[in-house]
Formats: C-alpha cells, structure tokens, sequence
C-alpha cells in the first residue's frame, strides 16, 4: 500500500485533478490519497488559502465580505464545471463555509482554522468526486472519521498517539480513501489546523498509520536539488538521501518539506519518494533511513535568515556550575527555543530565531542575564544567516570544512561562527544576511562543480 500527497499546485484545476487521477489510478498499490487546498494555477495567481485568510479578516459582528466568498467558491466552481460534476458540491462548500463562519464569529483564532482547513476538506470532496465519476471506487475520509486525533492548540496541532490506532483501521477499507491535508479535531471536537507544511505532515502521519510501504509526496519539481535552484543553474539533482538529510536541509530553508513533515515516517522506517505531477515518469528523489555513500560526500546546501545571536561574556565561565542551564531556564521562561549554542571558554552565544523575541521578550531576557548571571556583556547581534552543509560522508572525508571556509572567504562571507554536531551530518556556518546568497553559491561550485 502506497500512501500519495498532492501539494497545492497539482491540485489547483480542472488539468491538474486529470493528472492527478491517472498518476493514482496507474498504479494499484496508490491506495491513500491526501490533498491540499487548490494552489497557484499561474505565477501571479493566490492560493486559494491566502483567500480563506483574506475572507476569515472579513468577518464581523455584522458579517462578511461576500466578494471574498466568491473568491474562494470560483476556484472550486473552475474546478467542477470543467470536470462536469455535480454543482451541488459547490451549493455543499459554500455552506460548509457559512457554517464555519456563524460558529466561529466571535472566535478568530478558531475561525482562522476552521476556514483554513475548509480549503483542504472542500477540494478533496471534489476530487471525491471526480474519481467516481470515472467509475472507480472512492469515498471522502474526512480527518475526524479517520481518528486524526491532535493537540487543541489553534495553528499549531500535534498528533496524539492514539490517532495512529484509528488510523490503521482504514486499512480494512476498500476502494481509494481521499483524505484531505492539514487538520486533525481535538477531543474538545474542534478543527485544528497543522503548522507550516500541514499536508505533508498529514500524509507522513496517514502513511504511518497505514504501515504503508511507499510515501510518495507529488509536487511540481522532478526531484529535490542540491541547493536553491533560484541561486545557481542547473543545480545537481538528489536521487537519494536520508532522512537525517533532509531533515538538516529542510530546516535551513528547503521548502520541499517543513521540517516537522517526515517525523512519522522516519519512526516507521517508511521511505519517501519526491515526484513531479506534471512529470511523473521522472525517478524522482528517494529519501530513506540509509543509503549507500558514494564518493559526492556532501548532498545539499541550504541557507535561511531571520536569526540573531544571543553573546554572552564572562571571565572563568567555564568554571562556574549551571551556568548554562540558568542561561537556558531564561530562554524556557519566555517560551523562547534556540537553535544552536557556539561557546568557548569565557564566552557563549544562543543562536534564535528573530521573531521570537517580541512583546517586551527581548528586554526581559537581557535584563535576566545582566541581573542572574552576573555577565561581564552581553549583545544581540543581528540579520544574521545560517548556511547548512549537509551530507552524511562527511564524517568520512577529509577536509571538507577546509573546502568550506575557502569558499567563504572567496565569496567575501565573514564567518560569524561556526557549528558542528557530533553525528558530523552537517556544518552549520552563521554569516551576515546580506551575503548569505553569493556565500551558498560559491559553496556549491566548491563542492559540486570545481
């Protein structure tokens, strides 16, 4: 059993659901089938959740904005004349809608969910739909029937451990099961949308519970590239990489997977495969628990801003017990994560992200450490960038940090700090974001081209 997810551009009209019928129908093993909302039909084209978000700021004690109601319904209207279906299912989504609305009105952080998650749950009623029109067997799941039990907190679900139990019970179904993307319900019975990449955790979650053999993730690139192909031409594309892999990657800016997306397959050892809807004889990208290392020791490099430095300094820290842990009981208090910690003897810096310290958290940290810790300084060092160099032959080769800070230093990047994890899987270089770009470019001409 395979289970398949279709992203917001296969998925955004009457072309792309033919498409997506015959990838599905091609193979029999394809038997879960999870779907975002309908995305980008052109460039210049609005993904039909930032509609849902423009219609969720319309609402008030008075109504809505019915000119952003239209919006939203002419996308699934597009959709069901061109594939002549039922136009009730348009009557049955625009009700759908109103009925999130008049419960939710005086509750925007639900309201924003329930119309977030309706751009998922409406499309994939259509695409219901449309394969039993072409005769095949298919029935709507919605996420409640399939016991996608999650965390009640509104923007930011997390699967509870019993949902997977439900969810293997939908292996005794027959036919296709059409699962919509990005929300689970809560035992409070309310929608509770995922955070970013919610239908990719979906379908990393359905194939979980479905003990599946194959998660198959279509998108609109034939495979993940080395580095942002927006930076350099005809980057080399990956046939293969592991989850630790693409885990660093994607958490220093590869959008292909939010980096909480492959944590339910990654438990269950189920491999991965990348693959273009518009392209879909392409192999694609495999990502897996293991792969066999060849003699390319690094895989990708990723960048991505919005991080400041936390530089604390003080003479014989090294000497003083707890000093650490009360650093990061302050950072815990103010429900601020970090991402990395450089340190040396007399000096440590807490790498975060920008947006964390708002509301007056900025101020309250710093005034902590001066008052707590006793510091001899500390700054906040801003518009900071972090480049990951990423690859599991690392560990292996011999001097590819060398490689590395030639690079840099050809690119004009001063290193701010560098960072390395003991499973040696990446290296983590903090540079000024105005150089973050030229940097990764001479790294992947390091690496992939010289």
């Amino acid at each position: 059993m395979k289970v398949v997810k279709f992203g917001g551009s296969s998925v955004a009209s009457a072309t792309q659901f033919e498409k997506v019928a015959k990838i599905v129908l091609a193979d029999p093993e394809r038997k879960a089938v999870i779907v975002s909302a309908p995305g980008k039909r052109f460039k210049e084209d609005i993904k039909t959740t930032d509609l849902l978000i423009t219609l969720a700021n319309s609402v008030n004690e008075n109504g809505y904005d019915q000119d952003a109601l239209t919006a939203v319904l002419n996308r699934y209207k597009e959709v069901i004349e061109e594939l002549s279906l039922d136009r009730q299912l348009l009557t049955e989504i625009e009700g759908n809608i109103k009925e999130s609305i008049s419960l939710y009105r005086r509750d925007y952080e639900r309201l924003l969910d329930a119309l977030k998650a309706s751009g998922e749950n409406n499309n994939a009623k259509v695409m219901t739909a449309y394969f039993n029109a072409l005769g095949h067997k298919a029935a709507y799941i919605s996420p409640k029937e399939a016991g996608m039990l999650v965390t009640d907190e509104p923007g930011n679900a997390q699967i509870l451990p019993e949902a997977y139990e439900n969810i293997a019970k939908l292996r005794e179904r027959d036919g296709l099961l059409v699962i919509p993307g990005f929300f689970g319900y809560s035992h409070q019975g309310h929608i509770v949308t995922f955070p970013r990449g919610g239908s990719d955790i979906t379908g990393s979650i359905i194939a979980a519970g479905l003990d599946a053999t194959e998660y198959e993730n279509f998108t609109d690139v034939d495979s993940i590239y080395c580095v942002n192909p927006t930076l350099v031409d005809k980057p080399h594309e990956l046939k293969e990489l592991t989850y630790r892999e693409m885990r660093e990657l994607s958490y220093s800016g590869f959008s292909v997977f939010h980096d909480e997306a492959l944590q339910p397959v990654f438990q269950k050892g189920i491999p991965v495969c990348v693959k273009n809807t518009n392209h879909p004889e392409a192999p694609g990208t495999r990502i897996v628990l293991e792969r066999q290392i060849n003699d390319q020791p690094v895989v990708g490099i990723a960048s991505d801003n919005g991080f400041c430095s936390v530089n604390i300094t003080k003479y014989l820290m090294n000497r003083e017990l707890g000093f650490g842990r009360r650093l990061l009981e302050i950072l815990e208090d103010e429900h601020i994560s970090y991402e990395h910690t450089p340190s040396g003897i007399d000096n440590m810096s807490i790498i975060v992200r920008s947006h964390q310290l708002y509301n007056g958290k900025e101020e309250r940290v710093l005034d902590r450490i001066r008052q707590e810790l006793l510091v001899d300084d500390v700054y906040i060092e801003r518009d900071l960038a972090m480049i990951m160099v990423v690859g599991e032959g690392m560990k292996h080769t011999v001097g590819i940090a060398s490689k590395a800070t030639q690079a840099l230093a050809k690119s004009g990047a001063n290193i701010k700090m560098i960072n390395q994890g003991s499973s040696e899987v990446s290296m983590m270089f903090g540079v000024d974001g105005a150089t973050v770009d030229q940097a990764v470019k001479c790294l992947y001409y390091a690496y992939f081209v010289d």
